[in-house]
């Protein structure tokens, strides 16, 4: 497989009246073709953000990309035009959206949303494009296909809108999908669903997808490759079963023991959960931005100097952290200390 998209040393921040949100700083990927790459971290990481710098979706102003380079199939996206970017958007590069109610107009029927991109980027004319809108309606699921073309989004729940989001996303075979969050705002059960049917497409149409969300359970049943994000930063990266079993970011290590366990011994204890509050990120960060929730593991240097991403010596190609210390040894090290004191 060769390299699809390659993100490098992306800066963004947003010019407020309230000072500088340094909201993405310095994130540098590849994604390949065919990829499934899961991104996850708390609200205000620079998930979303990140990815709609790359598709020139942030506001300017008060939002500027300072720099960096983002080469989707050999074209720097940062420096396209409004009207270039315009091609790439819906063509080969699409995205759907958490609340599908905020997306789709309210008032244009679903048939109109859904063939205005497949004329635009596939030179269809209004036939051909009512057949194919009906085949991607039929294709994400929805009955009556044909039909539910003339009804507008306040007709349809809030599953089947964003089964329309989707069928909008993948209407002109993109290369790469980016989902953000896009099952938050359903239910369990929907969310199973929207989350099968991604797959199904994605298999079917074998395209790139990048899928941004809190949830790692989602991430764990969805992903080839886990980026954890925190303060605008990647702090571990790698192979999905590389990361779940052997962390090397505490914060990492934090989010994983957050997650509820069926196999918890008693079951009925407590949640984990991480002690503290994101940075406030009006403040530029310096050092590993965790430090301040990390006491077990931290050390002076993380409060001083930013940790590079590198390769983990002893795992997998490819399974990166940024961090100063050991967390294995570290954590050995505790456990020690902990039978010792008999705790």
């Amino acid at each position: 497989m060769g390299v699809l998209l390659e993100v490098n040393d992306l800066v963004t921040r947003f010019y407020t009246q309230e000072g500088i949100v340094y909201a993405v700083n310095g994130v540098s990927y590849t994604l390949n073709e065919g990829e499934t790459l899961g991104i996850v971290g708390e609200s205000g990481s620079g998930k979303s953000v990140h990815a709609l710098s790359m598709l020139g979706l942030i506001p300017m102003p008060p939002g500027k990309i300072e720099r960096g380079s983002v080469v989707f199939q050999g074209r720097d996206l940062v420096k396209l035009s409004k009207d270039e970017m315009r091609l790439v958007r819906g063509a080969e590069i699409a995205m759907i959206f958490q609340d599908p109610m905020t997306s789709l107009n309210p008032v244009l029927t679903v048939g109109t949303q859904l063939t205005e991109g497949l004329k635009l980027h596939l030179g269809m004319n209004q036939a051909q494009a009512d057949r194919r809108a009906a085949e991607l309606l039929d294709m994400v699921g929805i009955p009556d296909a044909r039909k539910r073309l003339a009804n507008y989004p306040h007709q349809f729940s809030g599953g089947m809108r964003q089964r329309v989001m989707i069928a909008i996303g993948l209407s002109c075979n993109p290369k790469l999908l980016i989902a953000d969050e896009p099952t938050t705002a359903l239910d369990v059960t929907i969310q199973a669903q929207i989350i099968e049917l991604v797959k199904r497409l994605r298999d079917e149409l074998k395209m790139a997808m990048i899928w941004i969300t809190h949830d790692l359970g989602v991430v764990a049943g969805i992903s080839d490759t886990i980026q954890v994000m925190y303060g605008g930063r990647i702090v571990e990266r790698g192979p999905i079963k590389a990361v779940f079993e052997n962390p090397r970011s505490a914060y990492t290590l934090g989010l994983l023991n957050s997650l509820p366990r069926v196999d918890a011994d008693g079951g009925g204890g407590r949640l984990h959960q991480i002690e503290g509050s994101p940075p406030d990120m009006r403040i530029e960060p310096i050092g590993d931005s965790f430090a301040p929730r990390n006491p077990l593991y931290r050390t002076e240097r993380c409060f001083t100097e930013t940790p590079p991403l590198r390769q983990v010596e002893d795992s997998v190609p490819g399974h990166l952290v940024a961090a100063w210390y050991d967390l294995p040894a570290l954590r050995k090290k505790h456990e020690m200390e902990k039978l010792k004191h008999g705790n």
